[in-house]
């Protein structure tokens, strides 16, 4: 693939201002950053939706609870997974979600009971099941991630491990993009036929050299905790990435919704995020 510097620029731009907002929204307090990603969570399961239906026709005759109650269901997840210190007046987010999740379900059950003409398919739950642990659940390891590290030596570093992540995945997608462009010629793989291995390792590589030397200057965290999420979340992030390619390619299209110029949808921008934050989870798990 030739480098186009016109669609770098529209990507680049693109991604500055994507940037500002995620790294407002972590930093800012407890609040933006659980704003922030049950945001994401709800837009990338409502792209999912949309995907799935395009895949699966069946998935297109779901109620219109359904459909929508899956999207408030994800909201309430979300605030289920909430950490502890969200409170509103005597009440901490995570419980009202508990509460909440029940009526929600029951709801959505109801939904279909009443739209039980079209018949019950065991698909189309199992679909919407498994957008619910793809997305939510995912992004929700995010609230733990910002916990490991929130009482150290040096004060709160619960920004750290998330941030690791995030640029992470960013150097990568960007580096694999530049590299790709000027010297790829090996096709990584025919789902997302525009990406290379030459690019693929560069992304790695130079997103592990630059995260670990510049982010470990800034961030009081042993270099060592910073190279292994870097790596991981760029690993990771690659098969991420792959997964709703091929998600797109069964479904035909070429993104996944128009968030962002150049970027393309939700799941567009972060489906790189949605594999790479469980492994990092698990990663830290092993360490911690």
């Amino acid at each position: 693939m030739a480098f186009n510097f016109s669609v770098f620029r529209v990507r680049a731009l693109s991604a500055v201002v994507f940037a500002v907002i995620m790294i407002g929204g972590l930093l800012w307090n407890n609040w933006s950053f659980f704003a922030l990603f049950a945001i994401i969570s709800i837009g990338c399961l409502f792209e999912y939706q949309k995907l799935l239906a395009l895949i699966s026709p069946s998935y297109q005759n779901i109620s219109v609870i359904h459909k929508w109650g899956l999207l408030v269901l994800c909201f309430v997840m979300m605030m289920c997974l909430a950490p502890n210190n969200l409170m509103i007046k005597e009440l901490t987010v995570k419980f009202i979600g508990i509460k909440l999740l029940p009526i929600v379900i029951g709801g959505i059950v109801a939904g279909e009971l009443i739209n039980y003409k079209k018949g019950f398919v065991l698909q189309n739950w199992a679909i919407s099941f498994l957008g619910l642990v793809y997305i939510p659940m995912s992004l929700s390891m995010f609230y733990q991630l910002k916990g490991v590290m929130s009482n150290t030596l040096f004060g709160d570093l619960g920004f750290a491990i998330p941030v690791i992540l995030i640029v992470s995945i960013w150097i990568n997608d960007t580096m694999a993009y530049l590299v790709g462009s000027i010297i790829g010629r090996t096709p990584l793989s025919s789902i997302s036929p525009n990406k290379t291995w030459e690019g693929t390792i560069a992304g790695v590589i130079l997103s592990v050299l630059i995260v670990t030397k510049v982010l470990g200057v800034w961030i009081p965290v042993q270099e060592k905790l910073i190279f292994l999420i870097s790596l991981v979340a760029s690993i990771a992030g690659n098969f991420g990435d792959l997964f709703e390619s091929k998600l797109k390619r069964m479904a035909g299209v070429k993104d996944s919704g128009r968030m962002m110029p150049g970027h393309g949808g939700f799941l567009d921008r972060f489906d790189s995020i949605l594999l790479a934050t469980p492994f990092v989870w698990v990663l830290i798990q092993i360490l911690f």
